[in-house]
């Protein structure tokens, strides 16, 4: 319904918005300029909630034209749900997971964004079911959250991380570069954090470089030393932490040349990649964790293993965690003989481990 009055156009203003503190409704009266700058309200109105998944806070509920006792009977009314203090879904039923991290995003406030594991999750770093607490990190000098937590979320406080570069309208983030050396400084052990490193660098997030920068910025960094001698190793193609293992403990400790890693190889038309390839010596090693070789897989293995054999007498070794550390020792004198019988002339030596005996010629006899 249009009413007019004196030759001016009026329309019915809609109830939700406030007619006390916006400028754009006080000029309501004006005419049809101020009709436009309704709609620009509203254009970005939708577009904030399109954006971050029907999610807003009181703050830009109000920049739309919500008084505050219209955002409150939302939220009692059910058409809206209150996710956090001051956080509204503008929609019923469940948040889907994106509308959950933005919701943990804008009640952080400024210059949160997500981190750790669920920046892993958003960059694809992570698979299967998303973690049951959302991580976000703040500017060191904010602490939301200080007097009462926030309901599913983990607040990190730190300088260190940057954000990546992206629209205003995309979820904010991490880099994957920050995001990888979280995850390595928050891990248990070592082969965890390695883990999250030879995943980044494997599925092509990142490159080696890009994680030697960060960390050259950061000031505090848990194992640096070992995360730069990894990052090393991964360039070399040593992509998980069975095969560092290996590389280390099994052939530089005890002075076996360097094999090619995920080497490619073509046998009877099809191509193969192996874990560790002595291609002059017809050498082949292969490293079997249980997390990536279920029962399928190790007969798929022992076949291809056959085919290996049979098509240019290429002998296959097969080893498992405890052969890469409780058996090192041993498991690097059954490739040195090997070695030595197809022709390599270099001499094995001990480790640093006691009563290490490769390189002396008692070791073989102990096998």
């Amino acid at each position: 319904m249009v009413r007019r009055r004196q030759g001016i156009c009026r329309r019915p203003r809609p109830r939700e918005f406030s007619t006390a503190r916006k400028p754009v409704w006080r000029l309501a009266a004006q005419g049809r300029h101020a009709w436009s700058m309704d709609m620009n309200a509203h254009r970005d109105w939708v577009m904030t909630l399109d954006a971050q998944g029907g999610i807003a806070d009181q703050a830009q509920a109000r920049q739309a034209g919500f008084s505050r006792q219209a955002v409150a009977h939302r939220a009692t009314s059910g058409q809206w749900r209150r996710m956090h203090r001051g956080v509204y879904a503008t929609f019923t039923g469940p948040p889907q997971r994106e509308a959950q991290l933005w919701a943990a995003v804008r009640r952080a406030g400024p210059g949160a964004m997500v981190s750790y594991e669920t920046a892993a999750e958003v960059h694809g770093l992570t698979e299967g079911a998303a973690s049951t607490k959302i991580h976000i990190t703040v500017p060191a000098n904010r602490r939301p959250g200080q007097h009462k937590p926030i309901r599913g979320v983990v607040i990190h406080r730190s300088d260190q991380s940057i954000p990546q570069r992206l629209p205003p309208w995309r979820l904010p983030r991490t880099r994957i570069e920050d995001t990888v050396l979280d995850l390595v400084a928050a891990a248990a052990t070592f082969d965890e954090a390695y883990a999250w490193i030879s995943r980044a660098l494997s599925r092509q997030l990142a490159t080696a470089p890009m994680l030697r920068d960060a960390l050259t910025s950061r000031r505090r960094v848990r194992w640096r030393a070992l995360v730069t001698e990894a990052l090393t190793d991964a360039e070399d193609g040593v992509h998980f932490p069975l095969e560092r293992r290996y590389a280390r403990d099994v052939e530089r400790a005890h002075g076996l040349p360097s094999a090619q890693h995920q080497a490619r190889r073509t046998i009877a038309g099809k191509v193969h990649y192996k874990d560790n390839w002595y291609a002059g010596y017809g050498i082949c090693v292969e490293l079997d964790g249980a997390a990536y070789h279920p029962p399928e897989q190790t007969r798929h293995d022992k076949h291809r293993d056959n085919v290996n054999l049979a098509a240019d007498d290429v002998r296959t070794y097969r080893f498992t965690l405890i052969d890469v550390t409780e058996r090192a020792c041993e498991s690097a004198a059954m490739v040195a003989a090997s070695l030595r019988r197809n022709g390599w002339q270099g001499t094995p030596h001990p480790c640093r481990r006691p009563g290490c005996a490769v390189g002396t010629g008692k070791m073989v006899d102990r096998l």
